[in-house]
């Protein structure tokens, strides 16, 4: 284990709600290694070269050439990232399979959702719950891209409630095979992958049971045509349909009645390196953009000196640079986790099964916003371009159509906003995170009488450092008089939840981008960071409105009388700020930064 996973403090899912994190235990894109700068640079070359060079074929719907991409991306070694060395893979980091992930997904969602379903819940579930025999015999052929993989637990009945699956499963007479019977769909990837990982139910089993099954058109394995789609037209998509399909005991995968396990903590890792696959389309879409508006003029004036456009490519840039420190933030704090626990003699598979769902509530958060973030930064490189952004010959229209479907898969936003909640209030009632006593603190300083003493903001990020605190206690005062008013109910007021998550996710990120720029900040001087400093004010100002009104929706919603009037006294008091930002003038900072290096440049 490394001295710096040792020195700092590893705060707990969840945590940084609750304690101070310091500047320096943050990891940012800055601290890449000298090894992961020339992975990022060879994926990049290799994205150019092979994806971006040929859109037009993916959009055409090309999927036997999404295929050859996937084999030419095996033979780099990139689909073999995160596979341990000892089953033919290159046994990397958690960070380092991020930033391969971050880099390869922005040429095309097509190429980006084949990479991911195999990469991740094609690949992943054997890594971490196979047996050896399993893992020698299948993860060598994953990871080198002679066979691809894909991951079958959507039915028609059975969605973001994945284990109401009808798909059965029956044990054979002789006791050597279960018979798979049912229908999955959407399942990317199913008319190349040589795999799927399967879910059924054994008998009237509560919980479904997952199998590692071989596609094997005689044996009861059929297609159904590709599904043509609004986005990511040339990712393989099809209906899978298994009838007395045979399978080997022994390719069950974990225990009997697991497979929802599987599939929960398959999607944990699907949501964070979904983030990641939204975070280079956004530096790209912005490029695009500035460079559009740098060419393109109106009354004899480049379109990106106008107002209204220095606006758009502020916020784009904003965004993208927010959710990349909260992305590899959170990778960091994953990676750390896991080599804290082989540190303490777990399994390799042990280490990063747990390492993950330690951090299930972060990966939610990513989830949820920069799925977010990709499909406001392209709706508004559209409008940037205006009636050519409209047109299939600009790049704008297909990184939209592609960007709108990471907010349904790996779990709605919607069910991973409620997630993200409802799983820190289970790690409270654990003991995993104190939330109560930071909640009551909370409660008796709106009984108490505020401070009207002015605080010295003389260091850098003084006053937005506070500002964050005050907005963990916005979290802390509507979530936790939620709790004491529903308990264990609580997951029934779906809209409560859905406020309190976006106040959830605000926090995350405005924090990790000032966190980040701090800590760049210090090292490098604030005078090589003034537009990350101009971004991380203008993106935490941005998030203070969003927690003020989805902080009061939530409070109206259940609070009344004189406690509705103190919870919304203290919603005003810790939305203020002692000195407001001049936004516009920070949104000018950063403009003109994109346009004088005409591409997103942080």
């Amino acid at each position: 284990m490394n001295t710096t996973v040792k020195e700092k403090e590893i705060l707990r899912g969840g945590q940084f709600l609750v304690k101070e994190t310091h500047c320096d235990d943050v990891f940012t894109p800055e601290d890449f290694t000298e090894e992961q700068n020339m992975m990022k640079e060879a994926v990049i070359e290799f994205n150019d070269r092979e994806i971006i060079a040929h859109r037009e074929r993916f959009e055409k719907k090309d999927f036997a050439f999404t295929e050859a991409c996937m084999r030419k991306a095996g033979d780099l070694g990139f689909l073999s990232v995160a596979v341990p060395e000892e089953y033919g893979g290159l046994g990397m980091g958690f960070v380092s399979t991020m930033l391969v992930c971050d880099y390869i997904s922005s040429g095309t969602g097509s190429f980006s959702t084949a990479f991911g379903a195999h990469t991740g819940i094609g690949t992943m579930p054997i890594t971490l719950y196979g047996t050896e025999e399993q893992k020698q015999k299948y993860v060598p052929r994953l990871a080198s891209g002679e066979w691809f993989g894909a991951y079958c637990l959507t039915e028609p009945g059975a969605g973001s409630d994945a284990n109401s699956g009808k798909t059965t499963a029956e044990l054979t007479a002789d006791g050597k095979h279960y018979k798979i019977n049912g229908q999955k769909m959407w399942i990317s990837n199913a008319g190349f992958c040589k795999l799927f990982i399967v879910f059924a139910r054994i008998e009237n089993d509560k919980n479904i049971t997952g199998f590692i099954v071989e596609n094997d058109p005689a044996n009861g394995i059929t297609l159904g045509e590709e599904e043509h789609k609004l986005g990511i037209r040339a990712s393989s998509t099809r209906q899978v349909f298994f009838n007395d399909c045979m399978v080997p005991v022994e390719n069950m995968l974990a225990g009997r009645g697991e497979g929802f396990k599987i599939a929960m903590n398959a999607l944990n890792v699907g949501r964070i390196k979904l983030a990641a696959a939204c975070l280079d389309s956004q530096r790209r879409i912005t490029t695009h953009a500035v460079k559009y508006a740098t060419e393109r003029k109106q009354f004899n004036t480049p379109i990106a000196d106008f107002g209204a456009i220095i606006s758009k490519l502020a916020e784009m840039a904003t965004s993208a640079y927010a959710g990349e420190s909260a992305s590899y933030r959170a990778a960091k704090n994953i990676e750390d986790r896991i080599e804290m626990r082989v540190a303490a003699g777990n399994s390799h598979q042990e280490a990063e099964l747990k390492g993950v769902e330690e951090y299930a509530i972060e990966c939610s958060i990513l989830k949820v916003a920069v799925s977010e973030d990709v499909q406001n930064c392209a709706d508004e490189g559209i409008q940037i371009f205006g009636g050519m952004g409209f047109s299939e010959e600009t790049p704008m229209e297909a990184a939209w159509r592609d960007a709108r479907i990471a907010r349904i898969y790996e779990g709605t936003n919607e069910i991973n906003r409620m997630l993200s909640v409802g799983m820190l209030v289970k790690k409270a009632m654990k003991g995993h995170v104190d939330l109560l006593s930071p909640a009551m603190k909370v409660q008796e300083e709106l009984m108490g009488i505020p401070s009207f003493d002015i605080p010295d903001y003389s260091e850098l990020f003084a006053e937005e450092k506070e500002m964050i605190a005050k907005l963990k206690k916005v979290f802390l005062m509507v979530a936790g008089a939620a709790v004491q008013k529903f308990g264990p109910d609580l997951d029934q007021h779906q809209q409560l939840l859905l406020a309190a998550s976006n106040i959830l996710i605000e926090i995350y990120l405005a924090e990790s981008a000032v966190l980040r720029t701090e800590k760049n900040a210090k090292r490098f001087g604030e005078d090589s960071q003034k537009e990350q400093i101009a971004m991380a004010k203008l993106y935490l100002f941005n998030a203070v409105e969003i927690i003020k009104k989805n902080g009061m929706e939530g409070i109206i919603s259940f609070a009344e009388g004189d406690e509705q009037k103190m919870m919304l006294m203290g919603l005003k008091r810790f939305t203020k700020y002692n000195n407001y930002p001049n936004v516009v003038e920070l949104r000018n900072t950063i403009a003109e930064k994109v346009k004088a290096e005409n591409k997103y440049c942080f």
